[in-house]
């Protein structure tokens, strides 16, 4: 079955792909804020019932799941793609240059809130289900789509979604475009996702903001009840203090050290990419903290006045958002457990609220199915793949590995630069439409492949 049918379909139709990727764009579907999330799934169900896939929406606690399936044979391989409709507010609105749900073509890139993260490489992955059915007539293996519509505040209903629709959701692999491609624009197969656990402090003083002079060394600072509690909780290196925080983390594989040091890396490449001239750290230093071990991060504190000019006062309370990256078996439970322990025995009186989570998870190197994608990967894009352990970043992939047991692999399809959850998100004209390519070399790959590959339980 030659695939050349399908890169010809792909050009011919790139205006067509275009604009449909445009109608879903412009349907705002702001998870965090509850705008427009219902109608965008009932726009994606419709589209996808057109090009043939049996779509229905199924209900969560939150918003709904857009399922989708083509069965082809009970018995035969299934491949569930994963991916979500619900995007990141737009703010700050000033900072954008083109209208944020107006979709905008510059210098071969599109612009728009959610079209890296992650509607442009959902709708690849639609598009090429719909490509591959027109170039051959048939699906050559069974095909589940999930779509949901709360990736953007922490899948906080998927897990339950997951665990009670097994049956439905049995699948042999699970396949996630989401993120961006490596920063040398050379694809990646990413095996697991970093979990995390964010939090919340709040720390409170007088009953009211007071004057810093009239009662000063009077009335208690919050901010400094925190700052003093956070000097106890990492020391000069950036060593986790948290008594057990450490606890449960799995070695690296001999494989996935092996991985790791052949994984190409330009400091001052990436340096320039992030804004950060100060990186300095060898190419396996740099990967083996983003992929293998946890993050202790500031993500902001508020307090007292921070406009223009000056105000003197003593703030009446000081609130601090951290998030706390997981790796491999690190749970979200555990940890936080262990964080309040240590703010009850350190500084009893700031309140400690929990605000999201997700577990960690990452499937072996080894599984035959690895090879499989990759191969695909390889031949779709015609390059050499980069083949990582994990990705910095957090997905819910655990309830693919841990509650239905399955192997998962993640391709992005964004570039490096795609700027999600900033302004100006963006991808490029050229990645969606090699998105739609490479998706359908996968099913390809799989449907030549499936009756040699063993599925296997998937570790860690």
């Amino acid at each position: 079955m030659s695939l050349e049918r399908v890169g010809n379909l792909i050009d011919n139709r790139k205006d067509e792909y275009l604009e449909q990727l445009f109608t879903l764009l412009r349907q705002k579907s702001i998870s965090t804020q509850n705008i427009g999330v219902r109608d965008c799934a009932e726009l994606l169900k419709g589209m996808m019932k057109e090009i043939g896939i049996e779509t229905r929406l199924l209900e969560t606690a939150g918003h709904p799941i857009v399922y989708g399936e083509i069965m082809k044979d009970p018995s035969a391989f299934t491949l569930l793609i994963y991916g979500h409709y619900d995007v990141q507010p737009a703010e700050p609105l000033d900072e954008w240059l083109s209208s944020p749900f107006e979709p905008t073509i510059r210098d071969g890139k599109i612009y728009c809130r959610g079209v890296g993260d992650n509607k442009g490489q959902l709708m690849a992955q639609v598009l090429a289900i719909k490509t591959y059915l027109d170039a051959f007539g048939e699906i050559p293996i069974n095909i589940k789509l999930v779509f949901e519509g709360e990736e953007e505040c922490a899948s906080a209903n998927l897990a339950e979604f997951v665990e009670n629709n097994k049956e439905l959701l049995a699948a042999d692999l699970v396949y996630t475009s989401d993120g961006p491609m490596h920063d040398s624009g050379s694809p990646f197969v990413l095996l697991g996702v970093r979990g995390m656990l964010y939090v919340e402090l709040t720390a409170k003083g007088a009953d009211w903001d007071n004057h810093s002079g009239n009662k000063g060394n009077i009335v208690p600072n919050p901010s400094w009840e925190i700052i003093d509690l956070l000097r106890t909780m990492r020391d000069e290196n950036g060593r986790v203090l948290i008594e057990g925080f450490y606890d449960h983390i799995v070695k690296p594989t001999e494989k996935e050290i092996q991985i790791i040091k052949k994984l190409p890396y330009n400091q001052k490449d990436i340096a320039e990419k992030i804004g950060y001239s100060g990186l300095d750290m060898d190419g396996e230093t740099y990967y083996r903290r983003l992929t293998m071990e946890p993050t202790f991060n500031i993500a902001g504190f508020t307090s007292g006045y921070g406009g223009e000019g000056s105000k003197t006062i003593i703030p009446s309370k000081a609130v601090l958002k951290m998030d706390m990256r997981l790796v491999v078996e690190q749970d979200p439970d555990d940890i936080f457990e262990k964080f309040c322990n240590h703010v009850k025995k350190h500084a009893p009186n700031i309140e400690v609220k929990r605000l999201g989570d997700m577990k960690p998870s990452r499937t072996s190197a080894d599984h035959e199915i690895v090879g499989v994608v990759s191969n695909a990967v390889r031949n779709s894009f015609q390059t050499d793949l980069i083949l990582q352990p994990s990705m910095g970043g957090s997905l819910p992939d655990y309830v693919w590995t841990k509650i239905l047991g399955i192997p998962s692999v993640v391709v992005p399809y964004a570039n490096f630069d795609e700027a999600n959850h900033s302004p100006n998100e963006n991808m490029g004209v050229q990645n969606f439409l090699d998105g739609i390519k490479c998706t359908c070399y996968v099913i390809n790959e799989i449907s030549k492949n499936h009756s040699n590959v063993k599925l296997q339980e998937t570790s860690v």
